[in-house]
This record gives C-alpha cells, sequence and structure tokens, in this order.
C-alpha cells in the first residue's frame, strides 16, 4: 500500500475487547492506527501486542479518561498535533457503574463516559475529519430498548439502576449519530452506529455489569459467546466496506439496516440532545455545523 492510499484510523476503547481486536485489524491492513485507551500501562501492553502480531510500527497511543472533559480536551489537541488526517474516527469506548457516580464535572459517569465523551472528541476533532473526506464516523451502539429522561439524565429523581442507566446513555450514540449525519450532509464525511451483538466483554470491569455476568455464563454456555475479534467484523464492515460509501445515518447490525428505538427516530429529541450536550461540555455551537 502506497503511502498516498495510507488510511488514517482512530479508535477509542482500544486496550481490549472490541477495541483492541478493531485496533489489530486495521494494523493488519497496513493502516496507521490511533489507540485511545484509560490506563496507560494496558494501553501499552495492548499496543506492543498489536505491534509484534503485525509487525506494524505506527501505532500511536493516547491516554484520556473519557469521563473527563479537561482529558478529552487534551487527548484531542494530541491528536491534532500528531495526525494530519482521520479518515476514520470509531468510538467504541463504553462501561458501565454498578452504583451511581459523578464525573469530575458532575455529571453521571456512564453519561458522561459513553455519551459526552464521544460527543466530545467528534466534535473537537471533526474540522480534521472534514479536511480528510471522504471519511467516516462509526458509532458503537447497544440494542435497548430504552428512552432518555431529559429531565433527569443524572439519575437525581430516580433510584439509580446500572444497566437502565447504561442503556439510556447508549441510546445517545443514535441520537448523536442521526443528528451528526444530517449536519455533516455534503461534507463527504458519513455517520453511521453499529451495534456489534452481545460478545465476551468486561464492560464495568471484572467485578461489574458483564464482568460478574460472564463468570456464571462461562461456567454454561462459555463456548456459545462471540469473541470481540469475531463480532468486530461487523464495526469493520461499517468502516471500510466499499458497499457502505455515501451512506449515511444508519443503525446496522449484521452488515443491514435495524430499527432503533422510538425515541432515537424523533429529530426534536435529536436536536434536543444535541443542545443539552453542547452546553455540557462547553462546545460552542460554532464549533459543530449547524443542521442543515
Amino acid at each position: 500500500m502506497t503511502d498516498a492510499n495510507r488510511k488514517t484510523i482512530f479508535v477509542t476503547g482500544a486496550n481490549s475487547g472490541l477495541g483492541k481486536a478493531l485496533a489489530l485489524a486495521f494494523a493488519r491492513d497496513g493502516m496507521r492506527v490511533g489507540m485511545l485507551v484509560r490506563d496507560q500501562a494496558r494501553g501499552q501492553k495492548a499496543r506492543d501486542e498489536i505491534v509484534a502480531a503485525t509487525d506494524n510500527q505506527d501505532i500511536d497511543l493516547f491516554v484520556a479518561d473519557l469521563g473527563s472533559q479537561q482529558e478529552v480536551r487534551r487527548a484531542a489537541a494530541e491528536i491534532l498535533d500528531r495526525f494530519e488526517r482521520i479518515d476514520i474516527l470509531i468510538n467504541n469506548a463504553g462501561t458501565a457503574y454498578a452504583r451511581r457516580c459523578m464525573s469530575p464535572e458532575g455529571i453521571e459517569r456512564s453519561l458522561a463516559v459513553n455519551h459526552l465523551g464521544p460527543f466530545q472528541l467528534t466534535g473537537l476533532l471533526l474540522d480534521r475529519i472534514k479536511s480528510s473526506a471522504p471519511a467516516r464516523i462509526v458509532n458503537v451502539g447497544t440494542k435497548m430498548n430504552t428512552a432518555m429522561d431529559f429531565e433527569d439524565l443524572d439519575w437525581t429523581r430516580r433510584r439509580y439502576r446500572m444497566m437502565q442507566a447504561y442503556g439510556q446513555s447508549k441510546l445517545g450514540n443514535l441520537h448523536f449519530t442521526f443528528e451528526l449525519a444530517r449536519r455533516l450532509e455534503g461534507t463527504g464525511v458519513t455517520v453511521n452506529c453499529v451495534f456489534p451483538g452481545v460478545f465476551r466483554s468486561n464492560l464495568g470491569g471484572t467485578d461489574g455489569a458483564q464482568g460478574v455476568f460472564w463468570k456464571a455464563v462461562d461456567r454454561l454456555l462459555g463456548w456459545a459467546i462471540p469473541t470481540p475479534e469475531k463480532v468486530a467484523e461487523r464495526v469493520l464492515h461499517a468502516a471500510r466496506s466499499i458497499d457502505l460509501a455515501g451512506i449515511t445515518g444508519e443503525y446496522l447490525d449484521d452488515r443491514r439496516p435495524i430499527k432503533p428505538p422510538a425515541q432515537a427516530l424523533d429529530r426534536d429529541a435529536n436536536r434536543r440532545l444535541w443542545t443539552i450536550s453542547e452546553r455540557l461540555v462547553g462546545l460552542a455551537p460554532d464549533q459543530v455545523p449547524p443542521t442543515a
């Protein structure tokens, strides 16, 4: 592959699981890969393993907690300083919390990490992505039939429930996908959301969410649970398939569009969350494109 045809890919949550599988696949393709991780040691270990497996030395590591807006701003500045182009951005990182906890900015952490982190990072990198067009943004979502409570995004009025909070925050990825796709019409940048399916994950850490779940499942059906490498094919299809060139604003399952939760189809709700998100992360309206 010539340098002219070589793409630059950026993956969040790339130190383990699906994110690492995606980074490995792109490294094998000979791409330049940026890995955003929360933990320096785990991220360095993952990078070293990817380099050893692919002999691709052009793997860049960035460290930031997506739940900290200050760290996201710092990481975005480092990415822009190091990457002259971003052909594909994959917002993959996500987590769940067994108990309600808050970000440094005082925002419920599942919302801060799963929705606001990708929203802020994408907004800060958007000019570079647009200048790299044709380019793609792929948001990794989940399949939970839920709705966001715009009056209680921080779970101050309701009893906190881990998976409901996770589902609400991940629904934000769909609202974000659909609104951003409309705002980027005509720029050569496409935005789609992919549900990768159920797979072996450390979501929420070893003792939280799927960590505990998988310990039980492994005893019974461990052989039947797909690996991150297997489900990565769905995200890779959205990121690099020629068939999806120019396709934007879709919610994809296994290489096909699927029906999103009803609230995500409400354009007013899309715009409402966008406006709230701008305010919460401090992105000025002129830093993101207006609705076409």
